[in-house]
């Protein structure tokens, strides 16, 4: 049987793993992401860590012969560079991902952003397997997704593709003017339906500022407090009318949502889900909407299948 290793690079913690031609996660590993030291600083870390990875899986008579990645940011998947990337990352943007780990490494790589790696994870082995086609959206820190036909993410003429929370929604407006966006634009899905948007929509409205995440939030809803129960319910509405104009536009096989939201339990995904089945063309009525199930291998995985479908 074949091995790779498959890394999770992301703003605040690189994970990896030692990865079987089976899809399953054989021995993993995970440093913190040098998020402030620039992207030959972030290659020497990882590099390290898979060659430790490596050399533990040789141990176990395990031969690795390839690197799959997925990272945060805009990735020229073609060519294994960082497009541009926010400040989450310093000196990230122009990085040579692939050739740079090769050369460390003397191993061939591949890479892909970081949301259409938990989605190739979800549809090879989790929430989405058997699908033709499988449209995953992440709902958390930011909003992103990816739609993935037959083992392949749709990456976009420009590899833009996937960034679902860059669209107007109706809900991301405050008393006439839309509510600014990480992205710099304003009134998009992301705004009002991320995790900090809940969190700044419970401020904006007059919440305590005791509550100081959005994970207080949630346990201030539930426990009756009825303005974060009302944010939560526009934030998940926003999220769910977003996804079921998606799937009017894509027609996919199966639906899988992921991210801190979506594991927040049903105070946030029936109300999600209702806004999504009241937004479906009918023909799509019946559309399997499921969570995912990989958790924190998701993206490993992904990163894996890219050289595995090689």
């Amino acid at each position: 049987m074949r091995y790779v290793v498959g890394v999770d690079l992301g703003g605040t913690k690189t994970a990896a793993g030692v990865v079987a031609q089976d899809g399953s996660v054989l021995l993993t590993d995970q440093i913190p992401t040098l998020n402030r030291d620039g992207g030959e600083a972030i290659l020497d870390a990882t590099a390290a860590m898979v060659r430790s990875l490596i050399e533990r899986a040789g141990a176990q008579g395990l031969v690795v012969d390839a690197v799959g990645v997925g990272s945060a940011g805009v990735i020229n998947a073609a060519e294994g560079t960082v497009i541009s990337a926010t400040d989450a990352i310093l000196g990230w943007t122009g990085t040579h991902i692939t050739a740079g780990l090769t050369q460390r490494l003397g191993l061939p790589c591949a890479v892909v952003n970081d949301v259409h790696a938990h989605a190739l994870g979800e549809a090879w082995h989790g929430a989405g397997a058997g699908a033709s086609t499988a449209l995953m959206v992440a709902f958390g820190t930011g909003v992103g997704g990816s739609f993935v036909v037959n083992g392949q993410p749709l990456l976009g003429q420009h590899f833009v593709g996937g960034h679902v929370g860059h669209f107007a929604s109706p809900f991301a407006v405050h008393r006439g003017t839309a509510l600014p966006c990480s992205c710099g634009h304003s009134g998009h899905v992301e705004a009002i339906s991320s995790g900090p948007a809940i969190h700044a929509a419970y401020l904006r409205e007059g919440g305590s500022a005791a509550l100081t995440d959005t994970r207080a939030v949630f346990d201030s809803a539930r426990a009756g407090d009825e303005l974060a129960l009302q944010v939560i319910a526009i934030a998940a509405a926003a999220a769910g009318q977003a996804v079921g104009g998606l799937i009017n536009i894509l027609d996919p096989a199966v639906v899988v949502v992921s991210g801190g939201l979506a594991d927040a339990g049903d105070l946030w995904w029936n109300a999600m889900e209702k806004a999504l089945r009241a937004e479906l063309l009918a023909p799509l009525a019946a559309v399997p909407v499921v969570r995912a199930s990989l958790g924190n291998t998701a993206a490993i995985v992904g990163a894996a299948s890219l050289v595995f479908a090689q």
